[in-house]
């Protein structure tokens, strides 16, 4: 039996990556998107077949959550790895000088935040059930208090520092579960998460995926360090 994984935010960047890679690696993907007019999923599917299952998921929305784990509920029964990966970047808002839009900032943590929290509590169960027992999140070095350089930038610092948190608790209480839990730093991507895909980063998609989908398959004890770059290199909390 194939291993499963299921991965948010798989449209396009850093999330369509990852679902390349594990592909690539004989995975049965569940890859959640939020945007159907974004067509690379197809074109994967037409490839993989049956080792592709496409959900449509707003991390955002407890019903569309529900409905991608009812789902892989009944494709798999069961699910190895999950990876957080929908994320946002966009505000408004400027330093403490200039003006703010909260509601920006509000997207942020709803999507950041809590599309994680909502996504990990409707798959515990399956992942429970799975053999890999990983539960993967795409967080950033902006999350780290102990390296904050910023001077701007709140609404997305403090969503990933609030997701780190989260992973903290989530392990403390899954580990009787034999769930490890993960936080990612990816590096600088190349990616869409600016909205435009933005060309001036240091990392191609599939270098990160990459190097994501080896820290995981090396299975770390539930006891190391959680939050790693791709590389696999501590980042300090």
């Amino acid at each position: 039996m194939k291993k499963t994984v299921y991965i948010t935010g798989a449209d396009r960047g850093l999330g369509l990556a990852l679902t390349k890679v594990f592909l690539e690696s004989n995975f049965k993907v569940f890859a959640g998107r939020f945007m159907s007019d974004w067509l690379e999923l197809d074109e994967l599917k037409k490839e993989y077949g049956e080792n592709l299952h496409i959900l449509s998921l707003d991390v955002t929305n407890q019903q569309s959550v529900d409905a991608a784990a009812d789902y892989i509920k009944g494709q798999a029964g069961q699910l190895d790895i999950l990876i957080n990966n929908a994320g946002i970047l966009k505000d408004r808002s400027r330093d403490i000088f200039g003006e703010f839009y909260y509601e920006d900032m509000m997207k942020l943590m709803d999507t950041n935040t809590f599309g994680p929290l909502r996504v990990s509590k409707s798959v515990v169960p399956l992942l429970i059930k799975g053999n890999s027992k990983i539960l993967a999140n795409i967080s950033s070095e902006a999350a780290s208090l102990a390296d904050s350089w910023r001077k701007k930038e709140y609404g997305y610092c403090m969503s990933k520092t609030a997701l780190n948190m989260q992973l903290t608790i989530l392990q403390n209480q899954l580990k009787e579960y034999g769930i490890k839990v993960l936080a990612f730093h990816p590096g600088y991507v190349r990616s869409y998460i600016f909205g435009e895909f933005n060309p001036d980063a240091s990392i191609d998609a599939i270098e990160s995926a990459t190097g994501i989908m080896n820290q995981i398959l090396k299975s770390p004890a539930i006891e190391e360090h959680m939050f790693i770059d791709y590389q696999g290199n501590q980042m300090n909390w």
